[in-house]
């Protein structure tokens, strides 16, 4: 028998993987081989047949989780109707409807009105314009480790990896970049990092290199995403708004992967009753339909017709589905989350007792993550114990995704079952096992 070379098995998985690699552009990024071919609720099914636990929910976008029937029955009331009818030249009673529900649950003072969009960057475009046109001032304030979008305006505002920058310089001009506080990695020792990131803005960028009555808008993640699922020291986004006030700056909270209900509140920034003059939705807003919006107060939204619009941006069939996954929202889901993030978060405390290489246990409502490092001690990074781990836990049967330098992300549907959760949560320290025997 020596000499002979045993192939691996070929699977449907890896033919379409190599079709995709043939076919399709090399910029997405897939951290293992998984070819979806259908999923319901919490529960996904590749073209072989194999079952997985989904902890990702599609980046957080499917928050009702896969193929809610309340969701597919909205979806197909509307498309036996009619599929499109541009709402920027037209109109039609699900974008009315929908703008109606999302203005009455927007978390800000006094009226406000609605711009659709396609996605999460096309919503922080939209809010970019807007916060120009408004105040006629021509600069950006965002943060290191935001991530919002990767068209050149949103692509200017991130500041996650800098893969996502290299070869598309120059950018948008006029952005600046703070530090967001991070409790657990403290830029400021010493100092409390919230009041010290406000300082930081205030007495150093403007007074340096950022007039402050040049800048249009502070845009700010309520809760860092891709950057490792910071959640900010309280007393922060209050602080941000308190200097947006006093110096003439809007507000944008980009709750693109934060709003629709993930964190246990419809909108993240309702935790701490700060709020926005802007606000930026995608991801979550229609349980996996393309559809992204912003909604600003009406002082704000001034500009007139024709200075912004979008073919597709509120499509009647996203609306339609948009529609139905607020219902679900309002009527449990958000509670559901609330208790399940509660749950889980006590579920990887008691792991991190057990495993060292847990630094960090972080997360509202089922926005959830933790932080992989050499020791609790030096909290030194170690991004390859998180690949492993990610890998590892796809082999056993359930979908996870980095976040940060060294994190992981727990996003699973706001419904999941607590014996879903429960599997995928004791993958989770399966594959946590085996990854450590593996570095």
């Amino acid at each position: 028998m020596s000499g002979i070379i045993f192939a691996p098995e070929k699977t449907k998985a890896l033919d379409y993987v190599e079709r995709d690699t043939a076919n399709i552009s090399p910029s997405y990024t897939r951290s293992y081989p998984f070819v979806m071919d259908r999923g319901l609720g919490s529960e996904v099914w590749d073209v072989d047949g194999k079952r997985y636990v989904d902890f990702t929910s599609g980046i957080a976008v499917t928050n009702t989780g896969h193929s809610h029937p309340d969701v597919v029955a909205a979806i197909k009331n509307q498309a036996e109707k009619f599929l499109h009818m541009s709402g920027t030249d037209f109109y039609y009673p699900a974008q009315i409807e929908l703008a109606e529900r999302l203005n009455a649950l927007a978390p800000m003072p006094g009226p406000s009105k609605v711009f659709f969009t396609n996605s999460g960057a096309e919503a922080v475009e939209a809010a970019m314009k807007l916060a120009r046109y408004h105040t006629g001032r021509p600069r950006y304030l965002a943060f290191i480790g935001a991530f919002h979008g990767r068209t050149f305006g949103a692509l200017s505002l991130t500041a996650s990896k800098s893969i996502q920058r290299k070869g598309f310089a120059p950018l948008v001009p006029g952005v600046s970049h703070a530090i967001y506080p991070n409790p657990y990695r403290n830029s400021w020792p010493g100092q409390e990092p919230g009041a010290a990131a406000l300082d930081y803005i205030e007495n150093k960028l403007f007074k340096t290199v950022l007039p402050s009555d040049e800048v249009a808008a502070i845009i700010v993640e309520p809760i860092q995403g891709e950057g490792g699922y910071i959640i900010p020291p309280d007393g922060f986004l209050a602080g941000l708004r308190d200097i947006c006030d006093r110096y003439g700056i809007l507000l944008v909270f980009d709750e693109v992967q934060t709003g629709m209900g993930r964190t246990g509140k419809m909108f993240a920034c309702e935790h701490w009753g700060v709020q926005p003059d802007i606000i930026c939705l995608a991801k979550g807003i229609a349980s996996g339909m393309p559809l992204g919006a912003i909604v600003a107060r009406s002082e704000i939204m001034t500009w007139t017709p024709g200075a912004h619009a979008s073919t597709f941006g509120g499509n009647p069939v996203s609306c339609a589905a948009a529609l139905a996954t607020i219902d679900l929202l309002e009527g449990g889901f958000m509670d559901m989350a609330t208790e399940s993030g509660d749950y889980t978060l006590k579920r990887l405390q008691a792991m991190q007792q057990r495993f060292s290489h847990i630094g960090d246990v972080r997360g509202m409502g089922l926005m959830v993550a933790m932080e992989l490092v050499k020791d609790r001690e030096s909290k030194e990074p170690l991004p390859e114990l998180r690949n492993h781990v990610i890998q590892q836990a796809f082999e056993r049967g359930l979908l996870l995704l980095g976040c940060g330098q060294t994190g992981i992300r727990l996003i699973p549907p706001l419904n999941i079952p607590r014996p879903l959760l429960d599997e995928g949560l004791e993958i989770l320290e399966y594959a946590l096992a085996a990854a450590l025997e593996q570095i």
